[in-house]
Parts: structure tokens; C-alpha cells; sequence
């Protein structure tokens, strides 16, 4: 049994009252952390002064002994507090993704990018469509946060694909459906962090680290710094057990160290702020890439998403790992030591060198690949989210057909649904109706449906039954101001367009709303049944919505090849009631006599 739109809501309630939960309980263990912290530092303040109090015996090494601890427990302390930092912020990102799915179900803004950046009047139908942008099918579907995942989305809602691999991402799609539970963590991981960032870290590793770590490849320098730690620790013993000189020796050594980081400190600046401060971004990223790696996929579409033979997650750990040392250098007074005694920047230089030329390429992939995660999920949650939604059926055979379709940007509440199917053979179909009837909105509801069933996704409808199409559409033609192009030059080039689709492309699919509104109605009439003719003479079908009833007249020349379907109005007592239901036939109905009536205009 299917889970109902109100058991989801439920369950996403349910899971923002359990993340608010787990947030408040991670805030008290950090806060009791803060106060051992403080108490560290008092306990160092209180060794130090009974160190400057104390005579030159054994009570003295006790106590510079004893002045390491709280150092070595504020450390550990630290560490602890670092790890529930990003477990914190975990939760707060996971609890915004369910308050974002909730938000989505009912009807409020989706928190992801709309796409407008993807926007372009000259596409063959993404304008006409609501694709992408404010409150269109890019807003409601995208749960993508990575570049290369929006980009990917983008593509697949915009382009063209062979049946054979919508098949494919079909059963990806509803593969990643049946894991959904586990998405959110995937979407947690990677959400509210810099997209940007990410980039910049995939080109450093591709292009600029390996010759900006050329200077830490010498072996008399690695040799040094392999040894350092050790002398630095014998220097530490001999000091604080047998005699003064070697505290001098140590302040010499640490000397020296500093030194030689001031020299190099150039070139470990460009290294570092390439990527200091992103280890906690590359540690979600790798439980990101973990997750997908763990699972039992059988899908062809996404098992081929994986290229290396070592987990990824593992690599872009070991970098999260080296990167996290690295930052200690943030830290003026533990920077400091850790580089006087440790040279600590130039250790992190060489392990960085040995990760990249071990795993980067490796790496870079993996981080590509999480984008085409992301996008499966888009398509896979928006079909959880809308159980009454359906995988339409793709076919070889020239076909389109469905039952109860209704677009799926219009609230299910006020959403009116249609059914529709063509013939065998292509047609004209000339959808003739009043103003407001739904000419215009059903010709959307069959593209933006069409579109959505090409990117391999549910559509909104109980059954439906297609062969691919090339979309074509004529809706919101404009004036440009910029170009000079004036309304009906706009629609004579987007009219071109189409043209020089239908003969080069003989799967293409027509949607056309009021053609060749800027110019005369005799012009209007006799242009339109130009264009309806040349359709019919290439075999290429559309439906064309229109007032002008003497197109639907071309039915009595073309009767097996042109169709006509109409939207009407019912008159009670002078108010207009709209079913938004298709019908068959021309229309008989009109209003605008009453719209005119209604602002004052009454026609004899």
C-alpha cells in the first residue's frame, strides 16, 4: 500500500520535531565544554604562577610538568568540541531540509536555486514552459546544492534524450525513490556550504597544486623535517630532567625552525588559503560520496557513476585530515609551537603533496559525480513527495497519451486535470475557447509534462504513454526594446524557428498559443492557415490554441489530419462559470461580450 500525501507531511513533521530535539542535546554538550575549557585555562594560569614560586627541585619539574597537562587536555577538549561543532551543524542542516520538504508540500517557496541563471527567451520551449525561474518546474523539482548538480539538472530538463536512456534513469530514479530515507542525510551533508568553494578546491587540485608544492619535493628538506619532531622531544626530556643548557639549546632550535618558515612562508601561504577552513566542508562532502558508495545499487545508470577502485570517501578524507592539521596554523600560540618545534606547516606541505599525486584525479571525479547524485534525487524526492503522480510509459512507437494530467505547478487543491491522447498519425489539433477558459494552461500542462517525462521523472498524471518529441512551443512572444524588435518580427523569427525544426527534426512536437497577435486579423487568419497547412504537409503534430474559429473550419479540408477540441464557458444568470475540462469540437461559447459588459462596454 502507497504511502498519502498526508502520511508524508506526518512523517516530515515527525522528523523536524526529532532534529529539533538532537540540536538542543548536541547545545548542552558543547556548553559543558566551554566551562571545562575555562577551567584548563585557570588550571594554566595556576601552574605558571606556582612555577614562577617555585625553587629549582623536584617540585619545579612537577610543576612544568604539570603545566603541559592542562595544554595536552585543552587539545583533546578542543578536538572533542570541533567534532560536535559539525555534528550541530549537521543536524541544522538536516532539519532544514525537512522543514524545506515541508515547506515544498505546501505550496511555499523551495529553499534551492530556481534556475533563472538557465532562463533564455531563445530555447525552443523553456521559456514558454516555466522551466526555470521564479515559480517554475526548476523551483520545485531542484534539491541541488553543487554546480555541477544544478548545471546537470538544468540539462536534462532542457534537452533532448533517447528513449533508451530515459529507460535508464527511470530506474535510477526510482531506485534512489525506494532509498529516499536516506537522502536527507546525503542533501544534510552537502547543503549550506559554499558551492563555490568546491569548485575552486576541484580546479587547485586538476591545475595549480602540484606545481605549487614543488618547493617541499627536495630530500634533504623532507629528511629534516621527517626527523624534526624527534630532536625537538629529546631537547624537551633532556631540559626538563637534567640540565638548564638544553633549554637553551631548545629556544636555538625553535629559533631556527621559525626562521625557515618565514623564508618558505610565501609559498605555504598560496598552498593553505587555497584550502584552509575547508575541512569540515570536505568531511560532509566525503559522508556524502560514503553514503553513495555504500549502497546496494543495481540501476546500470548509476553503478557507471563510479570510476575508481579506491572509496573516494576515504581519499577526500585523508585531504579533510591533512587540511584540519593544517589550520592549527590559525591558531597564533599553537601555530606557533607546532611549528617551532614540529615545523608543522611544512609537514602538512609534504602529506598534502604525497595525497595529491596519489588520489587527486580520483578525487575530482568523485566530487563530479556527487552532482549527478543530487540530480536523481531531485527527480526521486519530488516523485515521493507526489505519490499520486505516475512513470509515464516511453515507447518507439509514435504516441501520446494521458489520463487525468494536470500541471504540476498548480496546487492539487485548485488543479482541474485532462485527458488527452493523439491519433496513430500526426495532427493539427485547434484548441478553439473563451478567455480565462484554459486554452493556454493545458497547452503548458502537455509540455511541461512532456518535459519532465524526458528527464526520465514522474509526471503529473494517472497513466501516460509517449515517444520522444523535440518540444517546439510559441507562447509569450515579446517585444525587445534592446534589439529593436518589434512584437511581430519577434513572433516571425520564432515562427523560423519552428520551421527550420519541423524540417530538420521529424519527431518534433508543436505547441502553439494565439499565433501572429501582432499584426491584423485578416493577416492573422490567413498567416496562421499557412502555418497550420505547412504542419500538416510535414506530418508534424501540434496542437494550436486560438479564438479565431475560422482555423477550426480547416477541419472540412483536412478532415483526417486535423482535429479540433474546444474550452467553454457555462452563462448562469450572467456569470460565467469555467470547468476547464477539453472537450471535442469547435467552441460555440464566447465572453468576451460579458468581460467587455463588466467594464462598461456593451456590444450591440
Amino acid at each position: 500500500m502507497s504511502i498519502t500525501p498526508s502520511e508524508i507531511l506526518s512523517d516530515y513533521n515527525l522528523k523536524i520535531q526529532t532534529a529539533e530535539a538532537n540540536i538542543e542535546v548536541t547545545k548542552r554538550s558543547i556548553d559543558h565544554l566551554s566551562l571545562v575549557r575555562i577551567g584548563l585555562f585557570l588550571a594554566e594560569i595556576l601552574f605558571f604562577v606556582l612555577l614562577l614560586n617555585s625553587a629549582d627541585n623536584g617540585w619545579r619539574i612537577l610543576v612544568q610538568i604539570g603545566l603541559i597537562v592542562p595544554i595536552v587536555v585543552f587539545v583533546i577538549i578542543v578536538r572533542k568540541q570541533s567534532i560536535l561543532d559539525r555534528k550541530i551543524e549537521y543536524q541544522k542542516q538536516l532539519l532544514w531540509v525537512y522543514q524545506n520538504e515541508w515547506n515544498v508540500i505546501n505550496g511555499e517557496q523551495n529553499g534551492y536555486d530556481n534556475g533563472s541563471k538557465f532562463e533564455s527567451e531563445s530555447h525552443p520551449y523553456t521559456s514558454d514552459l516555466d522551466i526555470f525561474g521564479q515559480s517554475s518546474l526548476f523551483a520545485l523539482v531542484n534539491r541541488c546544492n553543487t554546480v555541477v548538480g544544478n548545471l546537470l539538472l538544468a540539462q536534462k530538463l532542457a534537452n533532448k534524450t533517447d528513449p533508451s536512456a530515459i529507460l535508464m534513469r527511470q530506474e535510477a530514479i526510482l531506485e534512489i525513490h525506494d532509498k529516499i530515507q536516506h537522502t536527507f542525510d546525503f542533501r544534510a551533508n552537502l547543503h549550506a556550504h559554499d558551492a563555490g568553494k568546491i569548485e575552486q578546491i576541484k580546479e587547485q587540485l586538476k591545475f595549480k597544486l602540484g606545481e605549487q608544492l614543488a618547493f617541499v619535493r627536495g630530500p634533504l628538506l623532507k629528511s629534516y623535517v621527517a626527523i624534526a619532531p624527534f630532536i625537538s622531544l629529546v631537547l624537551i626530556a633532556a631540559a626538563l630532567f637534567f640540565s638548564t643548557i638544553f633549554w637553551k639549546l631548545l629556544v636555538l632550535f625553535l629559533v631556527g625552525h621559525i626562521g625557515l618558515n618565514v623564508m618558505l612562508n610565501a609559498k605555504i601561504n598560496l598552498v593553505f588559503y587555497s584550502f584552509g577552513g575547508s575541512s569540515n566542508l570536505l568531511n560532509s562532502y566525503a559522508s556524502a560520496i560514503r553514503w553513495a558508495e555504500t549502497q546496494d545499487w543495481k540501476s546500470n545508470y548509476i553503478t557507471k557513476l563510479f570510476d575508481s577502485r579506491v572509496p573516494v570517501s576515504r581519499e577526500i578524507k585523508s585531504l579533510s585530515k591533512v587540511i584540519q592539521n593544517f589550520d592549527a596554523r590559525l591558531n597564533i600560540l599553537v601555530g606557533g609551537i607546532l611549528n617551532g618545534l614540529f615545523l608543522w606547516d611544512l609537514r602538512c606541505c609534504i602529506n598534502l603533496d604525497k595525497w595529491h599525486r596519489s588520489s587527486s584525479s580520483d578525487v575530482v571525479s568523485g566530487l563530479n559525480h556527487l552532482g549527478d547524485f543530487e540530480e536523481l534525487i531531485s527527480f526521486a524526492t519530488t516523485a515521493y513527495n507526489q505519490p499520486d503522480w505516475c512513470m509515464p510509459e516511453i515507447t518507439d512507437q509514435f504516441a501520446l497519451a494521458a489520463e487525468a494530467l494536470g500541471h504540476p505547478l498548480i496546487s492539487p487543491n485548485i488543479r482541474v486535470n485532462n485527458s488527452f491522447g493523439v491519433e496513430t498519425a500526426p495532427t493539427v489539433d485547434i484548441i478553439t475557447g473563451s478567455n480565462m477558459a484554459g486554452k493556454s494552461t493545458f497547452l503548458r500542462t502537455l509540455g511541461i509534462n512532456m518535459v519532465l517525462a524526458y528527464a526520465g521523472a514522474p509526471v503529473c498524471a494517472k497513466k501516460m504513454r509517449l515517444s520522444v518529441f523535440a518540444l517546439n512551443t510559441y507562447m509569450r512572444i515579446k517585444d525587445s526594446l534592446n534589439e529593436s524588435t518589434s512584437t511581430f518580427k519577434a513572433e516571425l523569427n520564432r515562427l523560423k524557428m519552428i520551421l527550420d525544426h519541423v524540417v530538420n527534426d521529424k519527431d518534433t512536437f508543436v505547441l502553439i498559443d494565439e499565433m501572429l497577435r501582432g499584426t491584423n486579423s485578416r493577416d492573422k487568419y490567413l498567416g496562421s492557415k499557412v502555418f497550420v497547412e505547412k504542419l500538416i504537409a510535414e506530418k508534424t503534430p501540434a496542437l494550436f490554441a486560438t479564438h479565431d474559429l475560422q482555423l477550426a473550419d480547416l477541419k472540412e479540408d483536412h478532415p483526417k489530419t486535423l482535429r479540433n477540441f474546444h474550452f467553454d464557458i457555462s452563462i448562469i444568470q450572467g456569470e460565467m462559470k469555467f470547468d476547464y475540462k477539453l472537450k471535442q469540437g469547435p467552441c460555440s461559447t464566447f465572453n468576451a461580450a460579458i468581460l467587455l459588459k463588466e467594464i462598461g462596454l456593451a456590444l450591440d
